[in-house]
Parts: structure tokens; C-alpha cells; sequence
């Protein structure tokens, strides 16, 4: 039985893209989610990795600190020890889907514009 988590968060880094030593490219992000309001608002900081194709692609390009994203996949806590002996908790996503939202950032690679198409259209249409 797997589970399934859908938020629109926001980049804290940079992500980075790693390969494998079999060659699979791996990519991570480090996003924050708020939740609740006012004074019981809280932020939850999740580690999301996507593998494969995807991970190769321009979304690299894009993935950069303080865009927001639409992410859903797999989430697991774990659990590690500190440098200082504490017991930690982290949440990691193994993302299925990672969407844009919102504008392009301004160190974000400009997309093309389409091209306009030569079309003559009459002005006497009412609408």
C-alpha cells in the first residue's frame, strides 16, 4: 500500500542533478509547505528526489529558490541521529509529479515565444 501527498510549496535551493553509477539520473529539491494560520501556522520541509528521464530534462533549469511547485508522490518520514545525539526526523518525497506554478524567476532561462501565425482577421466581427 503506498501513499500519496499533493502540495504546492516552495523551492528553498536550487535543486541538483546527480547520476548514478549506472547511469540513471537522480534529481533533488529541497521545498517548504506551510500549514494552519496565524499564530499555529507551521512549516514542514521536505526532501523531494525524481528519478529517471524527467530528472534529465530543462525542469532543472527552472527549479530554483523561491519558485513555487506543485509536487505529489510517495512521502516517508525517517528517522537519524544528530551530530549533537539527537534524535531527528526528516520527510522525503519520491516525486511522481513536479509542476511549475506561478511566473518565471528572474535567473530562469526566458521561453520562446510561439511564433504568430500570418492570419488576416476580420474586424467586423460583433464579439
Amino acid at each position: 500500500m503506498s501513499n500519496v501527498y499533493t502540495a504546492v510549496c516552495t523551492v528553498t535551493r536550487d535543486c541538483e542533478v546527480r547520476y548514478l553509477p549506472s547511469g540513471g539520473a537522480f534529481l533533488t529539491v529541497n521545498v517548504a509547505n506551510n500549514q494552519g494560520f496565524g499564530d499555529k501556522q507551521t512549516t514542514m520541509f521536505i526532501q523531494v528526489a525524481l528519478f529517471g528521464k524527467r530528472a534529465e530534462g530543462n525542469l532543472k533549469d527552472y527549479l530554483l529558490k523561491g519558485q513555487q511547485v506543485n509536487i505529489s508522490g510517495e512521502l516517508k518520514q525517517t528517522e537519524y541521529q544528530a551530530k549533537d545525539g539527537t534524535t531527528k526526523t526528516s520527510l522525503e518525497l519520491n516525486a511522481n509529479i513536479i509542476d511549475l506554478v506561478g511566473g518565471r524567476k528572474e535567473n530562469a532561462p526566458a521561453r520562446q515565444a510561439a511564433p504568430k501565425a500570418d492570419v488576416d482577421y476580420d474586424d467586423d466581427i460583433p464579439f
